[in-house]
């Protein structure tokens, strides 16, 4: 093909092939068709060769490219990784949009930088101790019928067993809770199909409650863990008092995934180390990774949680430091959880969009095995058991309930779907994405034979979790898909011995074997892990507060909020309170006098109405900086204890007169004459808004 006719295929054929997306896009005017003229066809030849790009380049630049002022179609909301927050990706263009602060303390943001006592540092503390980052792995989109709804973003802490609560319509943390159970977890979150609970899956097994037991005890007294953490849409917080968990044998459970549809009402959860394998190189002893990785199978989890729920509410759960959990041997007798034998060292269940399967992949197993919701609920009414593990828990025999197994190369891990009846599942050893099609209802979507490997397309390199428009959901777009490549190596600059990770954009629109590569994107913060995608338009976020004095913290009007006219400093024994505004181009009032020694809360409204008019505050010196977007009131509290004369002023370029907006916190010595006593300053005329 000539780099002219790609030219114009870019520039015409493009926007056919993507006709659904393009459909989409927010657009200020309607498209007008592209007539290149031969000066212009000439001239793109001309760039191409010069940066010897071919035709697929330049097909793949005009697939991805969003000129100034056009939406992306999609927002990607990927876990951070050890930076412990979330970045939120624009899809096709694959610019980073936003991070979302949430487990880690973070300046621009003015999160965790309110001085004594601020709400975001108490919330990071457990046992007493602030401990100031995460390693965020799963986030979910809240759901409503087993749909991205649009309005809430949960998010789990592998390091400190955490989940968080994002408010979507500001994009700000509102909430951590602290699993009391367990030190660490890895499969949280997710949630069920109305967002009823928010799943907090385990990993490594300990004695629940933050016990101590010497390994010499595992089998007796280590423990796994699954927490239902319920979720109040209402109020939008995890509702602590009716959330509960249930005990599960000392294997370390991995990823989890909630039925829809057909297995509404279920979830199911990897695990590996079944063999209960106790490490101790140290000793002698053979490493985790051989004893983990024995067997020929591990356990797939089956959990009904709807049983379980009846059974808490029914207050047969047991307190463990201080949270109810549904012991083993209830669970056995109260048919809540079931085990079925899976391919060994697995890292990833995922449920189809009808719910009627849920594919497996072992990491040591070239095939993906799928399971049929419909067989495991016939198995379990006919007691078609292999037996029961050491702990009392029925194994579903496993020709009973498995559905297809699947060859798709060295390394499967997680799998995601298309609208088309396809299946991608990420292949970490062959450092590619295999598509290949489901059976069942699916295979009228699709001329392929049912079950069957259609087809893999390298990427760049030893690919982890993978993410399709929607692919999490009852109704998958399709389109693109995310491959999060671990390593980079040759694709970037160089950047020392640190290399970014890769998330790499396919094209999956098209049938059959065309799935390519059109967009590498390095991450060079943390090391992301999985993330999902939503429809843009599905997002309702806030372009400015509802109303002036809002707080974030609360989403309502705030009543201690300064308002113009009201500002000022007042004295009460060694209390001082600062009330003041903001506004293009100057705070109110520029000068806080206080004594050292003084406990002062200060209190800033943000008077602003203007979309993006955003204001900073900091005051050097005493670790305070804010984010104060149009509307919002903020608080902080400190004490008084060093001496001197401390600027503070406006982080956030705002005006022409950015520089100018700032003032003086003086704080004078013990001994020092004292002050007049502050009265309000008088008001300044307001910039331009």
């Amino acid at each position: 093909m000539s780099l002219v006719l790609a030219a114009a295929m870019c520039m015409g054929v493009v926007a056919e092939s993507h006709g659904q997306d393009t459909r989409r896009r927010r657009r200020t005017e309607e498209a007008k068709p592209v007539e290149l003229t031969p000066a212009q066809v000439a001239e793109l030849t001309r760039l191409a060769n010069e940066r010897k790009l071919n035709a697929d380049d330049l097909m793949a630049a005009a697939k991805t490219f969003m000129p100034s002022g056009r939406h992306d179609d999609y927002v990607l909301f990927s876990s951070g990784g050890q930076s412990g927050q979330v970045f939120a990706i624009g899809v096709p263009s694959m610019r980073l949009l936003r991070s979302i602060s949430v487990f880690t303390p973070e300046s621009w943001q003015g999160y965790g930088f309110a001085g004594d006592n601020d709400h975001v540092i108490e919330s990071l503390k457990i046992n007493g101790k602030v401990v100031a980052w995460g390693d965020t792995h799963h986030p979910a989109l809240s759901e409503t019928k087993g749909d991205y709804d649009g309005e809430w973003l949960f998010i789990g802490d592998k390091a400190n067993a955490r989940v968080a609560v994002i408010d979507l319509r500001d994009w700000e943390t509102k909430q951590i809770v602290k699993n009391p159970l367990t030190i660490s977890d890895h499969g949280a979150a997710f949630v069920t199909p109305n967002t009823e609970y928010v799943i907090e899956g385990g990993q490594y097994a300990t004695v629940l409650g933050y016990g101590y037991a010497p390994p010499e005890e595992y089998k007796k007294s280590y423990r796994g863990m699954v927490t239902l953490w319920k979720f109040d849409r209402a109020k939008g917080r995890i509702d602590v008092a009716n959330s509960f968990a249930l005990e599960l044998p000392p294997y370390w459970q991995d990823l989890a995934d909630a039925g829809k549809n057909a297995s509404d009402g279920w979830f199911f959860i990897n695990s590996f180390n079944v063999e209960m394998a106790t490490g101790g190189v140290e000793k002698g002893n053979p490493p985790f990774e051989a004893g983990a990785s024995k067997r020929d199978t591990d356990y797939l989890h089956i959990v009904d949680w709807k049983k379980a729920e009846a059974v808490f509410k029914a207050g047969k759960a047991k307190a463990i430091n201080g949270f109810p959990v549904i012991t083993l041997d209830t669970s056995a007798a109260e048919g809540i959880l079931y085990f079925a034998p899976e391919p060994k060292s697995p890292h990833g269940v995922d449920v189809s969009p009808n719910g009627q399967y849920m594919v497996v992949a072992g990491k040591l197993d070239p095939h993906v095995t799928v399971y049929s919701i419909d067989k495991i609920k016939a198995a379990i009414a006919g007691k078609k058991f292999s037996g029961k593990d050491e702990y009392g828990i029925s194994v579903l025999d496993f020709d009973a309930v498995v559905e297809a197994q699947v060859e798709l190369g060295l390394g499967p891990l997680h799998t995601q779907f298309d609208d088309k009846g396809y299946a991608y599942t990420s292949l970490f050893l062959d450092s590619a994405v295999a598509r290949w099609t489901l059976g069942g209802e699916y295979a009228k979507l699709n001329p392929e034979q049912p079950w069957k490997l259609v087809h893999k397309t390298p990427v760049q390199y030893n690919i982890g979790h993978l993410c399709a428009a929607e692919g999490d959901t009852v109704s998958p777009d399709g389109g693109y898909l995310i491959s999060m490549s671990k390593w980079s190596v040759d694709r970037f600059l160089t950047t020392g011995p640190l290399l970014p990770q890769n998330f790499q954009l396919l094209d999956i629109s098209a049938t059959g074997t065309t799935m390519p590569v059109i967009y590498d994107s390095p991450i060079g913060v943390g090391e992301p892990h999985y993330c999902q995608m939503i429809k843009a338009d599905k997002l309702k976020s806030w372009k400015v507060y509802p109303e002036v004095g809002w707080n974030p913290h609360t989403q309502r009007l705030d009543p201690n909020a300064p308002k113009k006219g009201q500002e000022g400093v007042k004295r009460d024994g060694s209390n001082v309170l600062v009330t003041m505004t903001a506004i293009r181009s100057h705070f109110t009032p520029e000068h806080v006098e206080i004594q050292e020694g003084d406990h002062v809360t200060w209190r800033i409204t943000a008077i602003e109405t203007t979309q993006d008019a955003t204001h900073g505050f900091c005051i050097g010196g005493y670790n305070v900086n804010l984010s104060l977007e149009p509307g919002e009131y903020a608080e902080f509290s400190f004490v008084a204890d060093r001496p001197g004369t401390y600027p503070f002023y406006c982080t956030e370029f705002c005006s022409a007169l950015h520089l100018e907006m700032m003032g003086y916190l003086h704080v004078k010595p013990r001994g020092a004459a004292e002050a007049a006593p502050a009265v309000p300053s008088t008001p300044v005329a307001a910039g331009s808004n």
